[in-house]
């Protein structure tokens, strides 16, 4: 594989992602801040997911006793799952301080997820859009990918210095486009796999609730919030995993 196909796969990746970010899936309506349009719906379900995160931090670790009741005990269960996801794919030495990223965007999937499963957002419609999940919305997923990239390239600087840029060249300098690529295609991966799996979810419960109100919606909607609950663990799995891969060297 020479240079010149490498680099005209890129150019066609490229490509390809500019064309599936100017897509648009359903109604939207826009609210215009400083000359930028930005998707209302989305950012009205991402509040009220983030009130929902407060409000639920803040009432279960308002009095934190020595022997927790049901509030309590709940958080604490959350806290230590995702310590134990960031200890697995980080490791012993780093992961402590790696739990508040990886949980926030656990909880924060995890809720914007089981808001679409649990109600049917697309059939409440608006003078002009339809409301649904954050996830169900390629710029938000987007969104927390970059998040994601930023952070592993933090935590390979971080630990490794200028020695990080150097994984780019192993095991030869002729695999560089390849490696290059290779950070684009994590984040690429991450959106559009939450992306396309809660959109899919969110389409077929929205159709069948207008069609069939009763009963054949319900167990695709308990089959949305396993898979939804899924969705949030896979990403924020592969966020901790990627985070240790860039403070390892290269194997």
């Amino acid at each position: 594989m020479n240079i010149s196909t490498v680099l005209n796969f890129c150019y066609r990746v490229f490509f390809i992602i500019s064309y599936l970010l100017s897509l648009e899936v359903g109604q939207h309506f826009y609210w215009s801040l400083n000359g930028f349009q930005v998707h209302g719906q989305v950012l009205l379900n991402s509040w009220l997911v983030i009130a929902i995160i407060v409000i639920l931090g803040i009432s279960t670790t308002r009095e934190l006793k020595i022997v927790p009741e049901k509030g309590q005990t709940f958080i604490e269960f959350l806290t230590e799952f995702v310590r134990d996801i960031a200890r697995t794919q980080i490791g012993e030495k780093e992961y402590l301080k790696w739990v508040p990223f990886l949980g926030t965007m656990f909880l924060f999937i995890f809720v914007s997820n089981w808001s679409g499963a649990l109600i049917p957002w697309k059939i409440i419609e608006l003078p002009n859009g339809e409301l649904g999940a954050p996830t169900n919305d390629i710029n938000t997923t987007a969104g927390l990918a970059i998040l994601t990239s930023i952070a592993y390239f933090y935590a390979g600087l971080s630990k490794r210095g200028l020695s990080y840029f150097s994984k780019y060249i192993q095991p030869t300098p002729i695999l560089l486009p390849i490696n290059v690529l290779e950070d684009f295609t994590k984040p690429l991966s991450l959106s559009f796999r939450l992306f396309g799996n809660i959109l899919a979810d969110e389409l077929v419960v929205a159709v069948l609730v207008s069609l069939v109100p009763l009963v054949i919606p319900i167990p695709l909607i308990f089959l949305g919030l396993f898979t939804s609950g899924i969705q949030a663990l896979i990403f924020a799995t592969l966020s901790g995993s990627y985070i240790g891969e860039s403070m390892e060297g290269h194997h």
